[in-house]
């Protein structure tokens, strides 16, 4: 029996337009993820690196773009937090038949401006409907990496089998399972988080 359940957050809550990041940068000579910027976003996702420290590791990257733009450029991928979404969420948590935890990979960048989008009463509504909120960069630890999904077991004395979590990633879905969780690998566009009920 299913008893908790676990949810990230980009594009199974709030939508995300994955690729704007990367056109934004074009005009500044972006052509792909190269190692070294691929191990930059990755250790600020784990907070390894402060915000200010980032932009200075982007910008020596891409040294014709001001920082406000790079700032601007890096948000571009938040899009809408559908109300339907959040109300679904909120009577989800009334509930009170299953532990909610919200289990994202993040940045303070990203975060900051979510607020600053949707508003703080409405991000309120979003974090007050969680039993326990995991923002990678506050965790030191982010997904796909099974430590993850353990720690946040252990911490909460939670069962793998009696878990379910909800994931757009496969790579996050994957390692998820490999630990015994229930999983929803969430089709975007296909299927919406809405239908949770029925995956159940």
């Amino acid at each position: 029996m299913i008893k908790n359940i676990i949810l990230d957050f980009g594009d199974v809550l709030i939508n995300l337009d994955k690729p704007a990041t990367a056109r934004a940068m074009l005009p500044y000579g972006f052509s792909g993820i190269t190692p070294p910027l691929d191990q930059l976003f990755k250790d600020y996702e784990k907070g390894l690196l402060a915000s200010s420290e980032f932009l200075d590791e982007v910008s020596f990257h891409f040294p014709d773009a001001n920082r406000e733009y790079l700032i601007q450029a890096w948000n571009a991928i938040l899009l809408d937090f559908p109300e339907e979404r959040l109300q679904f969420l909120e009577r989800l948590s009334s509930g009170n038949q299953y532990k909610l935890f919200l289990l994202s990979n993040t940045n303070d960048l990203h975060m900051e401006s979510v607020r600053q989008q949707i508003g703080m009463e409405r991000y309120n509504r979003f974090k007050n409907s969680f039993d326990v909120f995991y923002l990678s960069y506050e965790m030191g630890m982010r997904k796909p990496d099974e430590e993850i999904f353990q720690f946040v077991l252990d911490q909460n004395h939670l069962m793998a089998e009696e878990t379910f979590f909800v994931d757009d990633v496969s790579e996050n879905t994957d390692a998820a399972a490999r630990l015994g969780i229930h999983v929803w690998n969430l089709h975007v566009g296909q299927e919406d988080i809405t239908q949770l009920k029925s995956r159940l």
